[in-house]
């Protein structure tokens, strides 16, 4: 008798773990085959195909770029402008001077993180440095030699996807934005690139003014694992597939391995995004439909 009712809470057991794992897929079963690619049969049949070319492993938000894996001309963000030729998005922040380029949304969302700082009496942001091309970078390595600049298609900043942020007041590793930005971005899908706990990992100094975008929930993950880029997408290709609740919203992230052009399923009723990540598959994050489907960049 005893055996049987180990067996039966062992069995309880069980089922309510494989609940957790998919927490908001109402309705559907879900399968994550020894490839971790994602099989959900919703019992009404309410599911589509997405084809994904191999070509997606170089574009995205969660694009690894370091030493050993340079950024791709189709990595590169399709919407660069010069921040000071858009006034209406110098929104609580300055530039440091006329020719600081970035992606268009990546300044939106920066804007709205700065003006969020604002609401707590922090407001002397100031962007110096963006989006750089290959022959910017190329020039600035020159000048400043390997220990404080990476080769042409080596750094983030060939991407347009990270900037470094100063502050009028100081230096940003003793400065309230300093201070707000390494306590705060991640709540905004950015995240600290190279923190001083991490160096050997990334191979670059602590740097306290730059910041990367990688999207919900993928800044809050790496914020309460105190990871870094590298460490979180081991991760995931390790774990396959996560959960994770950020303000209420249920995200769902599957990582998939890409040799060539493949077919993934995705719920008909729910949104996703897929990112590259430079190296050798993709991310397909799937969070409740918000009325706007995106995928790549």
């Amino acid at each position: 008798m005893k055996k049987w009712g180990f067996l039966l809470i062992f069995a309880i057991c069980l089922g309510v773990t494989a609940f957790k794992i998919v927490p908001f897929f109402q309705g559907e079963k879900v399968v994550i085959d020894e490839n971790g690619m994602l099989e959900a049969k919703l019992f009404s049949g309410n599911i589509k195909k997405v084809d994904i070319p191999v070509e997606q492993i170089y574009q995205g938000n969660l694009l690894l770029v370091n030493g050993k894996h340079p950024v791709h001309n189709e990595s590169i963000k399709s919407d660069i402008i010069n921040l000071n030729a858009r006034k209406d998005l110098l929104n609580g922040y300055k530039v440091f001077n006329s020719e600081i380029y970035l992606s268009e949304d990546i300044a939106n969302k920066f804007s709205d993180m700065v003006l969020a700082a604002e609401e707590d009496g922090v407001s002397s942001f100031l962007i110096s440095s963006g989006f750089r091309g290959f022959d910017e970078q190329t020039k600035l390595y020159k000048e400043m030699g390997s220990n404080r600049a990476l080769p042409a298609g080596h750094s983030e900043h060939n991407l347009g996807l990270s900037l470094d942020v100063g502050s009028t007041q100081g230096m940003m590793g003793v400065a309230p934005e300093g201070r707000w930005i390494a306590e705060n971005a991640w709540k905004y899908g950015f995240t600290l690139r190279y923190p001083e706990d991490k160096t050997e990992i990334t191979g670059i100094m602590n740097e306290p003014w730059h910041i990367r975008y990688v999207g919900l929930p993928h800044s809050t993950i790496i914020k309460e694992k105190n990871f870094v880029l590298e460490e979180y997408l081991d991760y995931l290709k390790e774990q396959k597939h996560i959960s994770a609740t950020v303000n209420d919203q249920k995200y769902e992230v599957f990582y998939y391995p890409v040799t060539g052009n493949i077919t993934i399923n995705v719920p008909a009723n729910l949104s996703y995004e897929v990112s590259g990540n430079n190296v050798d598959g993709v991310i397909v994050t799937v969070f409740p439909d918000n009325g706007v489907e995106t995928q790549g960049r």
